[in-house]
């Protein structure tokens, strides 16, 4: 063990046994998720997580960012019942936003709740060691460091730090935001004006509020955020930091920066979504994406534009996923990004779905409506009151006078980084634990493929016909309707494995297990495999035939990119119809009303 394990072992391991009896199932990480961890503290956590479960996580830098920093990979399988890569997986990452911090916190919370729960928790140990998991808690990690290391606002810094022209005069970077009064936050600069059309609250002097039309002048004016020329063409933070935005960097309806702002110069021009794409376009058992955002509480999935519709089938299955997880988290939305929110060119998850045939979904955490548990957005007032009575204004930078030296004495204050977008830290861990287990839904709606009913009949000869049911019993189908329009993926295949003493004649699909039941036969010069290009649909089934000659014994293998493979070993011997299918009696989670 090196020295930098040790020392990650002694920052997260449980120090007391009374620390985890506190904990229904203990963690061999002793994490908090009553705050937020900076870059290097996640990756300290990443590390403890994986050192203290190396039979479950493994971990691994997809690559380096901008900035040089990794972007951490990790994969949870439970190797003794195979390779990640044999089974249906789910990709879930967060933070693509540097300023989205709490995105990584569920990434984190999800992991560190998995991996103690194995061998606890019946439906998750069930899950963990039929399903494997993909975990990028941050994908943008030199926006994550820069949030929290320098003054910024609850918007900033959003992407990433190459450098970008954004007011187009051939210097890079060269006129971002100046925190005048040196408290580590960009607030607003207010300057006495006897022409504004603002003046100070009467009931509340940390508020400035606007003069109505008809009424005098209220003698100051709101001047943007804190901020010199630094580069003297007469303007004010006109070119910050970076200024790509990297969830508009992906392929799918990709459009350039006069038609999308920030989408970059081509489609993975960014390493840190570069390497993200190559990684899921590699493992095309990835059937699920999850990616958390903040905020607004909203379940989003595409489409992003409008010119572009789903088939229904796969709305159907977005939707009921969406609106089963809109009962597990309250107060968030099942929506539709474009119709329901805005038109994103070049979304990661738009991506995953258009351009790899996954399900996919977006949560964007927190949302106001849960400062007063109420279904409607909060009021300015009901806003304020949040942030006295139960954040005891900790939010709030009291005005100062700073002298500016364009605009004289002004005065810089108002609200802080953490102010907005971020969940409340004593609230963080329910809206982690259930975005958590809407991800789990979702992991556990994963196509699956089981053996249904089988049955063989003997023939004129030695000919024997082997009827075999394949069977899906989750939401997500194993190959969905765009995927099977657009060619995307392997298609599912079923094949018979003939012994030395026998050969496969005919194969096909039947509609039923009649034994005068047409055969959909294969024009093929392999009947041995039936190709299955529809896959198996949404809690459906399909049935196939082989025509066998000979005798002894074949087997049955059943492959899916996105539902796994099955085996089962069949005699040649008279055997009546007979259903395959073990009892399932770990259900992940009861199926709600949709």
């Amino acid at each position: 063990m090196n020295i930098r394990t040790l020392i990650i072992l002694a920052t997260f391991l449980v120090i007391s046994s009374t620390t985890f009896a506190q904990y229904p199932h203990p963690s061999k990480v002793d994490l908090r998720f009553d705050r937020w961890y900076t870059f290097e503290e996640l990756e300290n956590a990443m590390h403890a997580l994986a050192e203290a479960y190396p039979d479950l996580i493994q971990i691994k830098s997809l690559g380096k960012s901008v900035g040089g920093h990794d972007i951490w990979l990790l994969t949870m399988n439970n190797s003794a019942t195979g390779p990640d890569t044999a089974k249906p997986a789910m990709y879930i990452d967060g933070n693509i936003h540097g300023n989205e911090i709490q995105a990584a916190e569920v990434v984190l919370y999800s992991i560190w709740y998995l991996a103690k729960s194995h061998g606890k928790i019946d439906s998750l140990t069930k899950l963990i060691d039929e399903r494997a998991f993909y975990f990028v808690p941050c994908a943008n990690p030199d926006g994550r460091e820069y949030w929290f290391n320098q003054p910024s606002t609850p918007h900033d810094l959003r992407g990433g730090i190459r450098p970008v022209d954004n007011d187009y005069d051939g210097l890079l970077d060269e006129d971002p935001p100046d925190d005048l009064d040196g408290d580590g936050h960009i607030t607003s600069m207010w300057a006495p004006d006897p022409m504004g059309r603002w003046k100070p609250d009467p009931d509340d002097k940390r508020f400035f509020i606007r003069v109505d039309r008809d009424d005098p002048p209220g003698g100051w004016t709101r001047l943007g955020q804190e901020g010199i020329d630094n580069d003297g063409d007469g303007q004010v933070n006109e070119d910050n930091i970076g200024g790509y935005d990297p969830n508009r960097n992906w392929p799918s309806e990709w459009a350039p920066t006069h038609v999308q702002r920030g989408s970059t110069d081509y489609p993975f021009s960014l390493p840190e979504t570069r390497v993200i794409g190559e990684f899921m376009h590699e493992h095309p058992n990835i059937a699920a994406v999850q990616s958390y955002h903040n905020t607004g509480g909203m379940i989003l999935r595409g489409p992003s534009v409008k010119h572009i519709s789903y088939p229904r089938s796969d709305d159907q299955v977005h939707e009921e996923l969406s609106l089963l997880g809109s009962k597990i988290i309250p107060h968030y939305k099942s929506l539709v990004t474009w119709k329901d929110l805005y038109t994103v060119y070049g979304g990661q998850t738009e991506w995953t779905y258009e351009g790899l045939g996954i399900a996919s979904f977006t949560n964007e955490l927190w949302t106001d409506r849960k400062m007063f548990n109420t279904s409607e957005n909060p009021s300015e007032e009901d806003r304020r009151q949040f942030r006295d009575l139960l954040q005891f204004s900790d939010v709030y930078v009291p005005y100062r006078e700073v002298d500016h030296p364009t605009y004289g004495r002004i005065l810089v204050g108002g609200t802080t980084k953490y102010s907005s977008r971020v969940t409340p830290t004593w609230m963080q861990q329910e809206d982690l634990h259930r975005n958590f287990a809407f991800t789990m839904l979702h992991a556990d709606h994963m196509p699956q493929v089981k053996w249904g009913n089988l049955q063989v009949r003997s023939g004129p000869g030695d000919l024997w016909e082997i009827t075999a049911e394949v069977r899906n019993p989750k939401i997500i189908p194993t190959i969905l309707q765009h995927a099977r329009n657009k060619r995307i993926g392997n298609p599912d295949m079923l094949e018979c494995m003939a012994g030395p003493g026998n050969r496969v004649v005919a194969s096909g699909t039947v509609r039923n297990f009649m034994p005068w039941e047409k055969l959909d036969a294969q024009e093929t010069t392999r009947p041995h495999r039936i190709v299955n290009p529809q896959g198996v649909g949404r809690k459906g089934n399909r049935i196939f035939r082989f025509l066998v000659e000979g005798e002894g014994a074949v087997e049955l293998v059943y492959s899916s990119d996105k539902g796994g493979s099955i085996t089962i070993p069949v005699e040649l011997a008279p055997t009546p119809m007979a259903d395959m299918t073990p009892p399932d009696t770990s259900l992940l989670i009861p199926e709600l009303d949709s």
